[in-house]
């Protein structure tokens, strides 16, 4: 892998386009070629692969992706970075160059029909801050051709990701994200190899896509139950999807129902239980957008 971005090239590059990192696009590039190559080898990428990247910012990790994928789509909000990221690719990665298309576009928008050519199998990103979780889970909406993935991201928000039940950061992101796929953490990551430096470590999060739970209950009918009952997590679930359920003794008998105790919280039920949980669910019950 060669060709990768130093803290003097970026500097260069930066100063060249005329760009400073900003707070409100999360912006915070990476300069380390050593930790380019070691979000590359986690993420285990093959020829066969089609990777998407959601920030590319500078182009640091798009010139660590572009020897080892087929293809890598770049979705870059930033229209200046976007312009820009062709002809980076073009002057460090060679022939690899002609394997990249770059979307200017918003990636809590962007749609399978935008990215079908060809269709992304893998996410691996240094997501910004401000939009990671929000941006996993739309992507793994919206792209069912994707199979697996390795993103950067805070390192609080990477152990809300794959933390389990019974863990005090267990939560919504971590039960949406496994109705997806199965999460591990894949290491940390020191402030220093980015620019600007943020404040805070970052974590890597390794996922495998997965089938749902159940094929016979719908994604946003599980993710209205896992809303209510995190939204008021210290209370017991019989009270918590009261409202969900149109009063507490629904939520008690959907809760029977579906073999959980409806005095257990959800924060320590699994995936499964939250489906089980949706499929008992009263009729008109609410369903999630």
């Amino acid at each position: 892998m060669t060709g990768l971005l130093g803290p003097a090239e970026i500097r260069e590059l930066a100063a060249r386009l005329g760009v400073a990192p900003t707070k409100k696009l999360g912006q915070n590039f990476v300069h380390d070629p050593n930790t380019v190559r070691r979000i590359v080898n986690a993420a285990g990428l093959t020829p066969d692969d089609v990777a998407l990247e959601v920030g590319p910012g500078l182009g640091s990790l798009t010139l660590g992706l572009l020897p080892v994928a087929g293809h890598v789509h770049a979705v870059e909000i930033d229209p200046v970075l976007a312009g820009a990221l062709p002809e980076t690719a073009a002057r460090h990665a060679g022939a690899g160059a002609g394997r990249l298309t770059v979307h200017r576009a918003d990636a809590l928008r962007i749609d399978a029909a935008e990215l079908a050519d060809p269709p992304p199998t893998a996410l691996v990103a240094n997501l910004p801050y401000n939009v990671a979780v929000p941006v996993v889970l739309h992507l793994l909406a919206v792209l069912p051709t994707l199979r697996h993935g390795l993103v950067m991201v805070q390192k609080e928000v990477a152990d809300r990701l794959v933390a389990g039940p019974g863990s005090k950061v267990y939560g919504i992101p971590s039960v949406k994200l496994a109705w997806y796929a199965q999460a591990r953490g894949a290491g940390r990551v020191p402030p220093n190899v980015f620019w600007p430096v943020p404040n805070v470590d970052s974590g890597l999060v390794a996922f495998t896509c997965r089938e749902p739970p159940r094929a016979d209950v719908a994604r946003e009918a599980v993710f209205a139950v896992v809303d209510a009952a995190f939204a008021q997590r210290r209370k017991t679930l019989r009270a918590a999807l009261a409202g969900w359920a149109g009063g507490p003794d629904r939520a008690a008998a959907a809760l029977t129902a579906a073999g959980v105790d409806p005095g257990a919280r959800g924060e320590s039920l699994t995936v499964e239980q939250f489906t089980a949980i949706a499929a008992s669910a009263p009729v008109g019950t609410r369903a999630a957008k």
